[in-house]
């Protein structure tokens, strides 16, 4: 089969990513084999193949927003019909026995494993995957619109929870691509108003997100025309936490949503006081996904995706770092 190999970390620029042919895997105990359709691709796919997350398995083929048909499957898994159509997450699989597995906090395990990080992902034709990890896509979703919720739809729906945001409060998000589009249509769903920070002069990302529905748009180091109640940052920009800091109001919440982030700065301590509260996100849990998933036809979200063919990923994760991606990059194999 045909996929793209990491073999060490190195610049996006620099096309580390190699299109070579490998052995198609094999599926053993409970596992499946998914014949790929689509994968999105991710920012953490940057920080792995840039090494900015620590290698943890070389070589290695990214990818965690996988969509496809199982087409096998090991002598012991039986949750998934030969032929479903599923979705691949970043949670790959979890021990299931360590303090926060045992209190529902999974996405906290001690001893997990994460697609196209720890394993293999879906920069390929084929990839596998834990049976009871994966997704079943939403009917309505064509392969290629379903990707990007499997990690910017989940890792955003779980950041919005985190935001503790009512019905009719102002939500900022800091970077309005792949998870800022979809969390923007569950938050206006749910009542909330949004306020859409994007890099100084990104004009068609402001125009999309005005589109959407979002009550005022601008760079990340304007203050919007009103105190917002809470903020989640996407973009993996450490300055940006000051900045939000600065737009929340008295006892709002900055949510930290990306597993990697430039170091944050000196925060003058009265941005800070009067309650204000600076969180992060740790991946997800199976049933972030589940819960995420179950309220994508109600709230009709709709993903804004372009597709590439997989020989192309290098540039279009270049193009994704600076900017020039509207809403989500997919893979087709």
């Amino acid at each position: 089969m045909q996929a793209c190999i990491l073999r060490s970390p190195a610049p996006i620029e620099t096309n580390p990513l190699e299109l070579a042919d490998i052995p198609k895997p094999v599926p053993t105990g409970h596992q499946a084999l998914v014949r790929v359709s689509a994968c999105g691709i991710c920012r953490t796919d940057l920080h792995v193949i840039e090494g900015e997350l620590p290698p943890r398995k070389s070589p290695i083929t990214p990818g965690h927003q996988v969509v496809g048909v199982i087409e096998a499957a090991g002598d012991q898994a039986k949750a998934h019909p030969i032929g479903a159509r599923v979705g691949i997450a970043w949670l790959h699989s979890t021990d299931g026995s360590c303090e926060y597995c045992k209190a529902g906090k999974e996405n906290l395990c001690d001893h997990p494993t994460f697609t196209g990080y720890t394993v293999d992902g879906g920069y390929a034709e084929y990839a596998l995957a834990e049976e009871s990890f994966l997704y079943a896509i939403p009917e309505g979703f064509a392969d290629l619109e379903a990707a990007p919720l499997l990690c910017a739809g989940i890792i955003g729906f779980r950041s919005l929870r985190l935001s503790g945001i009512k019905s009719g409060g102002r939500l900022g998000l800091y970077g309005f691509g792949a998870a800022g589009h979809i969390v923007a249509q569950v938050a206006l769903w749910q009542g909330r108003e949004i306020y859409a920070f994007t890099r100084k002069g990104d004009t068609p990302a402001q125009d999309f997100a005005r589109e959407l529905g979002a009550t005022w748009t601008g760079a990340s180091d304007e203050l919007p025309d009103a105190v917002l109640d809470a903020a989640i940052i996407y973009a993996p920009v450490g300055e940006l936490v000051p900045l939000a800091l600065r737009a929340v109001r008295k006892g709002g919440r900055v949510v930290c949503a990306g597993i990697h982030m430039s170091d944050i700065p000196s925060i003058p301590y009265h941005l800070l006081w009067e309650e204000r509260q600076l969180v992060s996100v740790a991946n997800l849990t199976r049933q972030d996904g589940l819960d995420f998933l179950k309220i994508v036809p109600k709230v009709g979200i709709r993903t804004q995706t372009t597709a590439f063919p997989l020989f192309q990923a290098n540039e279009v994760i270049d193009k994704l770092r600076n900017g020039e991606i509207l809403g989500a990059a997919v893979l087709k194999p």
